[in-house]
């Protein structure tokens, strides 16, 4: 199997500081001069976007120092730097975040032991019982289903057994099923939105934590894997979570339009909730999917399929 080099330089992980210089080098070459009043002069330009030494005369920072920076040969970028960088680069707040917490992980010491299991924490099994048949589904940081009550399960994978979310080497991961898994793929009628969105998501927990090595292993396998995933990632997007509204066509009940809202806990874990407007056709639909799957259950479960 032939691997592009874009591809190549995924599976070499996620370390800190070639991140730090990917995304800087990615988020230059998408700024075109015109757009922010840089004299061309008609030259022809060999590289896309704004050069480095451009790039460095809007920061206030020397050529030869932002050059370190996107090689990886400077770990000591302060955060005044970074906020000209950002605002250089016309970042938005997650990305300025992101930039953040990328030099900070290039100072980091990596330690090199495998992350420890993610676990649901008291407090979220209350707030998800306390949400009844709304479907909710609670994600780690690399998106995998640390648990889901009924109709989460339902909605967003009725195809698999419920209570994989159970059994830590096992559980699911969304963003694995949204790139590799045909049913999760189909449920989606702008499966490229809904990508984006994952990626980005995975985009700002990879620099978050640098040293997860699990994190470093599923990059690579999707890249492998799937392409458009290896593109995404390639793209340096990032997204902090937030609400977002989704046509999904669901095999049981047919198409909904679905909010999903999602909350961050201290954790670093994200609690997905779908909800639909109210006296709408999709919440009708949503109301028969959770009927349908909540009486069809041969026993009672707690309201979480994952209880640790």
């Amino acid at each position: 199997m032939w691997l592009g080099p874009g591809t190549v330089a995924i599976l070499r992980g996620v370390d800190a500081k070639r991140q730090l210089g990917e995304f800087l080098q990615a988020r230059r070459s998408q700024l075109r001069p015109e757009d922010i009043g840089v004299a061309t002069y008609g030259d022809r330009r060999r590289v896309r976007g704004l050069r480095r030494e451009e790039l460095a005369l809007l920061a206030g920072v020397s050529a030869s120092y932002y050059s370190r920076l996107e090689q990886g040969q400077a770990v000591n970028a302060s955060p005044e730097v970074l906020d000209a960088l950002a605002r250089a680069l016309r970042l938005d707040d997650a990305e300025r975040r992101h930039l953040h917490e990328l030099a900070v992980g290039t100072r980091r010491r990596h330690p090199t032991r495998r992350p420890a299991p993610e676990r649901v924490s008291p407090a979220v099994h209350q707030l998800v019982a306390a949400l009844g048949d709304v479907p909710v589904v609670v994600l780690g940081r690399r998106s995998d289903v640390l648990a889901w009550n009924t109709s989460g399960h339902v909605l967003f994978a009725g195809h698999l057994d419920p209570d994989l979310p159970q059994r830590p080497d096992q559980r699911p991961n969304m963003a694995r099923l949204l790139f590799l898994d045909a049913h999760t793929r189909e449920l989606y009628a702008d499966w490229s939105a809904k990508a984006r969105a994952v990626v980005g998501t995975l985009r700002m927990a990879a620099g978050q934590y640098p040293d997860d090595s699990l994190m470093s292993a599923l990059v690579g396998e999707l890249a492998v894997k799937n392409p458009q995933f290896a593109a995404m990632w390639a793209d340096h997007r990032v997204k902090a979570g937030g609400d977002a509204v989704y046509e999904m066509r669901h095999p049981l009940v047919g198409v909904i339009s679905v909010t999903q809202q999602t909350l961050r806990t201290e954790d670093g874990q994200a609690i997905v909730v779908a909800t639909t407007e109210p006296g709408s056709a999709s919440h009708a639909a949503m109301t028969l999917l959770v009927h349908s799957a909540v009486t069809t259950r041969t026993v009672a479960p707690h309201p979480l399929s994952a209880r640790e």
